[in-house]
């Protein structure tokens, strides 16, 4: 089986500050102040072409951060990835420019992609369709709601043909019409064979739409495997934490991010 996309080893480290002055101080004397915060730590799995990976975690857990490094949005602190294929992102607003019309952007967009004005003047009315908009398109994407942005920036992105997607919560607002259709076009891409890594936090639609599971907790890789197998232990994880007092909650979430901070 052909590998699609191989994590080795990859952390992401960011500088947190408290302050202007901190800031100022680490870059004139680096390491007398600020501190280290991993946002995923020392990753490792393997995409094989056609896989379906869901990621699933608590909120902050480092899903995001890691579907970037995968997108090439942002670079790993340390490890190697390997990709072997053409990679494209869908995330909300992936993209989008407030300033700009809905249909500037999808010019914008179009030759982000590297399409020809000739292919974007071909594809733009089938993405005014999908996008639902109607007259909306015409009028500047900040004056769009969460939902409404969602649909222009979607139906932007599904025409690309790329060999690896990476859907970030792209399909967690907007009405259930669009999302029903949205999840139409995945599973036609699922059906070409693609490799698509899918963050949600409606496990709904990762247990129905994923073949594996990376389960993320405090920027590591706590499970990766087939998605009956990671969901179970993962919704049972869940459900006892929404079981916990709001205190024992953040309780649990302070003891992530401490560790976080003092890894090297």
């Amino acid at each position: 089986m052909k590998e699609a996309v191989v994590i080795k080893n990859v952390t992401k480290k960011y500088r947190m500050y408290r302050s202007k002055k901190e800031q100022i101080t680490d870059l004139l004397i680096p390491g007398k102040a600020g501190k280290n915060f991993n946002a995923i730590e020392d990753i490792s799995l393997t995409a094989y072409q056609g896989d379906v990976i869901g990621f699933v975690g608590i909120n902050g857990s480092g899903k995001s951060t890691l579907s970037n490094i995968i997108g090439g949005i942002v670079p790993p602190t340390t490890g190697e990835i390997e990709k072997n294929g053409e990679v494209h992102v869908i995330a909300i607003n992936a993209g989008l420019n407030n300033e700009l019309t809905g249909i500037e952007n999808i010019e914008f967009k179009g030759l982000l992609m590297g399409f020809s004005r000739e292919k974007i003047k071909e594809v733009t009315p089938e993405i005014i369709k999908f996008s639902e908009l109607g007259d909306f398109i015409y009028q500047p994407v900040k004056k769009y709601s969460s939902g409404m942005k969602s649909k222009l920036g979607f139906a932007i992105s599904v025409t690309a043909d790329p060999d690896i997607l990476v859907i970030d919560e792209a399909l967690s607002v907007g009405d259930q019409t669009f999302t029903n259709k949205s999840l139409d076009k995945m599973n036609e891409f699922k059906e070409e064979g693609k490799t698509i890594f899918f963050v949600s936090h409606n496990l709904g639609q990762v247990k129905s739409f994923c073949k594996k599971v990376a389960w993320i907790e405090g920027g590591r890789l706590k499970k990766f495997g087939p998605t009956e197998e990671v969901m179970s232990e993962y919704e049972d994880f869940i459900s006892h934490y929404k079981s916990l007092s709001k205190e024992k909650q953040e309780a649990f979430r302070n003891e992530l991010a401490e560790r976080r901070q003092k890894s090297e």
